[in-house]
């Protein structure tokens, strides 16, 4: 075919697509935003990331406003930015450089952009609901309100991209179209962009009301990349109060990706946000209403909680063809790539997750993400990991990501139980009976000769690791060992006492042979890994904490480790445990990397299974430091979310840190509820299990809409003089009964708990690291009573003073102190409220030194 016939064809194919008249767009009147719940606000920084995700869609940017936009699983644009071109004044302003204030709330974020001429503000939320009877997908939703002095034009520029998810299949930069109003191809104002692609079955469509296009090459000018651009122009007196609507859409298949559909779609989208935001924000009011929350004298605790659990909610996704909801591991920019964080689907992150999920009681979403776990099972039991969200339309199970990890699928068992037993769903246990036999045939049938499952299935928890992967992760050997323990609970309850017998023994068996196998005498702690001769890589990490995941109350006696040594100690020391939470492998190895991925990098999910371990070691004040490191991250780079990893050595996320994920935001929640709290929910039997280590400055909290199966609790803890009173708010003849298992606890009338406290405890010294930082804060390695008597274990650098706060919670009980220097020696304390104030004093030298401070009274 001649050149000219390939013209004339391409001609009449731009005229063919421009035919159809665009429909009308306008700008909406000013909406009633809701001003209550959460509030995160803070100037602008540049180089920090935010995230607006839900559901259907996510905005993914820079704190200067500049941002990509995902019609999930479709990148339609990115590289969004404005300018200003204010009449009369003839320098253009660059207003992504203006950007002063962020605001983000669990419905909707704002960027406030503010010059002399004007002020913009940036909104923008991400509804989970569908548009009904679109044609073509939605997403996110980005309005901007405009107060201007003068008349001003302004231009916004952004990347065309039109790119599915990766790994599906992409058909490179998107052509460019502009739907005239007149249905010509004009650049007059009021139409639309069309994105094609070279199919039929996929393009875009991007617009805001009133605005022109900016240039549109002819077909006959020589090929030539321009920017794509939005004129807006804004007049002070008419446009004042209104929003302005970026409006977009997506269309995946033939009949919805035509110029029709498309602009049907962006006009309904157009006429309906202000009732889409009104079931948006009620839909987290209603999250909020329904969840477990707490009130404790910390309220940044508080706050940090209530974001873990919007932060969790924002990750659910539906992006599949059977309109199925789960959970991504996160969000972050994908920038010149297509692959936004770790958008996709994790069988790990978010079985770890759902233990925060069940503590909070969104039961719905535990089983919904069980089930879809379930049916991506494979065929010989075993447990997906990793799932794209363009999975289902290409030959997914030809890469290597599907089933490459081992842990997914002892930490599935244990997740089924957890839910089960919060829950007493166990009629999801019966009907989902062959998938939890399947999992648990496939774990026991691959183990390795010492009787314990193995890396041979997948990664434990490394990825690489130095000379070599390793044979037999301690990490894996206690996730066996516990889901067996979980598994015994299931058959129990599954009505099969020769199965239930015979997993409890294999739990029993498996924590024999980790004492006797892993346990290295010379370090006091477990080895990271077991070699196939026998033989231990003695590496100090922090992977002996899962040894105290589950608790008793989930797997058995069994499932706390026996023989301890040191590890509690060594996890909160200072090779380990930094300002702003724990590292995989102790700086003081050789293999120790601050900057690597596996070898020294500061992970929250890391410190939330410390802080776990401490709290159930009965080490709370190493627990409540470890807890709130991961607390303090809640507002530390993405608002309200918890990044996935940090710098070793500095108080910094990676460059390539998911900014956004999930488990990091579990960890907040799960070591608050099980460990401050010690929390433990058992359904079947009506039984709320705490036993609580609140901190010695605390003389109240609550744990509000505590969920018991179907019923909600209050739970209050009061300290008074001597001991320490629970009681439970339940509804009326609900049969909750309240235990606790520590020393002395008597019941009250009216369901309540009374449990005796220490007459003399202490508070840890906290300090919050501002950027750049490195470890600084006195470390409690230990804390144990003895008669009449606290002994502390402190880690402190050398030449340095650190003080913490005495309490004394009986009256007339003088103190005193060797190894710390009280502020009023051997001072009586009549209140319990005036702490008296302990000082320390490391001794001289290099590094790293501990003292041992002994209280008696």
């Amino acid at each position: 075919m001649s050149l000219r016939a390939l013209c004339r064809i391409a001609l009449l194919f731009v005229a063919a697509t421009t035919q159809a008249q665009a429909p009308a767009f306008s700008s909406v009147p000013g909406i009633a935003f809701d001003s209550t719940g959460p509030l995160i606000r803070a100037h602008s920084e540049t180089e920090k990331p935010f995230t607006v995700a839900g559901e259907r869609g996510v905005v993914l940017g820079q704190q200067n406003g500049s941002f990509e936009a995902w019609v999930l699983p479709v990148k339609l644009l990115s590289h969004l930015t404005i300018e200003a071109n204010i009449e009369g004044y003839t320098v253009p302003i660059d207003v992504n450089q203006q950007a002063s204030e962020i605001e983000v709330r669990p419905d909707r974020t704002v960027i406030t952009y503010s010059h002399i001429g004007f002020t913009v503000r940036q909104i923008m939320f991400s509804p989970s609901k569908p548009l009904p009877g679109a044609p073509a997908s939605t997403g996110p939703i980005v309005l901007y309100e405009f107060d201007c002095v003068h008349p001003t034009e302004f231009v916004f520029r952004f990347t065309p991209e039109l790119r599915w998810m990766w790994p599906e299949r992409n058909e490179g930069v998107p052509g460019v179209e502009w739907v005239s109003p007149d249905g010509h191809h004009s650049s007059a104002p009021g139409g639309f962009y069309v994105l094609h692609a070279d199919y039929p079955d996929l393009a875009g469509a991007i617009t805001i009301p009133g605005a022109q296009p900016g240039i549109l090459a002819p077909y006959q000018e020589r090929p030539q990349v321009y920017p794509v651009e939005f004129h807006l122009h804004i007049d002070p007196a008419r446009d004042h109060g209104r929003l302005f609507p970026l409006l977009m859409a997506a269309g995946m298949n033939r009949a919805a990706a035509s110029n029709q559909a498309l602009g049907s779609t962006l006009a309904e989208l157009n006429t309906s946000i202000a009732s889409i935001y009104k079931t948006h924000d009620d839909a987290y009011k209603q999250l909020l209403a329904d969840s477990t929350s707490i009130q404790t004298p910390d309220p940044a605790l508080n706050e940090a909680f209530q974001w873990a659990v919007i932060s969790i909610e924002q990750l659910k996704t539906n992006a599949l063809p059977d309109n199925e909801t789960a959970l991504v591991a996160g969000y972050y920019a994908s920038g010149d790539s297509a692959r936004p964080g770790f958008g996709w689907f994790f069988g790990r992150d978010a079985l770890y997750t759902l233990f925060a999920v069940n503590g909070y009681g969104d039961f719905s979403l535990s089983k919904s993400e069980l089930e879809f776990l379930i049916k991506r099972q494979r065929e010989d039991g075993k447990i997906m990991h990793e799932y794209s969200q363009t999975a289902a339309s290409i030959d997914w199970r030809s890469f290597p990501y599907m089933y490459a990890a081992a842990d997914a699928t002892p930490l599935f068992l244990l997740a089924v139980a957890d839910y089960v037993r919060s829950s007493g769903d166990v009629a999801f246990l019966k009907a989902h009976r062959d998938a939890v036999e399947k999992a648990w045939s496939f774990e026991t049938g691959h183990a390795d000769s010492n009787g314990i499952y193995s890396n041979a299935q997948g990664t434990g928890w490394v990825e690489s690791w130095p000379g070599g992967m390793p044979h037999q992760e301690v990490y894996l050997a206690f996730l066996d060992q516990q889901a067996s323990g979980a598994m015994a609970q299931l058959e129990g309850l599954l009505r099969d006492p020769a199965k239930m017998q015979a997993a409890q023994a294999r739990a029993g068996t498996i924590a024999k042979t980790v004492q006797d196998q892993f346990y290295d005498a010379q370090k006091s702690c477990y080895a990271f890994s077991r070699n196939s001769d026998g033989s231990l890589d003695r590496t100090s990490t922090v992977y002996p904490s899962l040894g105290w995941w589950s608790g008793k109350g989930l797997a058995g006696d069994a499932s706390i480790p026996a023989q301890t040594g040191t590890c509690l100690q060594q996890i909160a020391g200072h090779t380990l445990n930094t300002d702003w939470g724990l590292r995989d492998v102790a700086n003081d190895e050789k293999i120790y990397d601050g900057m690597s991925y596996h070898q020294g990098s500061v992970w929250p999910l890391f410190t939330g299974w410390a802080a776990l371990a401490e709290y159930r070691g009965n080490q709370p004040l190493a627990g409540y430091q470890m807890l709130i490191e991961n607390a303090n991250l809640t507002k530390a780079q993405d608002l309200g979310a918890v990044t996935e990893l940090l710098s070793g050595d500095f108080f910094v996320p990676f460059g390539r840190s998911t900014s956004h994920q999930l488990w990091s935001s579990a960890m907040v929640i799960t070591p608050t509820l099980r460990g401050l709290f010690g929390i433990d929910i058992d359904a079947q039997t009506k039984t709320i299990t705490t036993d609580p280590h609140l901190p010695a400055s605390w003389d109240h909290a609550e744990v509000m809409n505590l969920r018991v199966g179907d019923q909600s609790v209050d739970l209050s803890f009061v300290k008074t003089s001597g001991e320490l009173l629970i009681r439970a708010k339940t509804p009326a003849g609900s049969g909750i009964k309240l235990h606790s298992a520590l020393s002395g606890t008597k019941p009250l009338p009216d369901n309540g708990l009374s449990i005796p406290t220490h007459p003399v405890e202490v508070d840890p010294f906290l300090r919050m690291p501002i950027p750049g930082d490195r470890t600084q804060s006195m470390r409690v390695l230990s804390a144990e009573y003895g008669e009449r008597k606290l002994t502390l274990i402190l880690e402190g650098q050398a030449n340095s003073k650190a003080q913490f706060p005495v309490f004394v919670h009986t009256p007339k009980t003088a103190v005193h102190a060797e190894g710390a220097e009280l502020g009023v020696p051997g001072a009586r304390s009549d209140t319990a409220s005036a702490p008296q104030i302990a000082m320390v004093n490391f001794p001289a030298g290099e590094g790293w030194k501990t003292v041992t401070v002994t209280l008696t009274w």
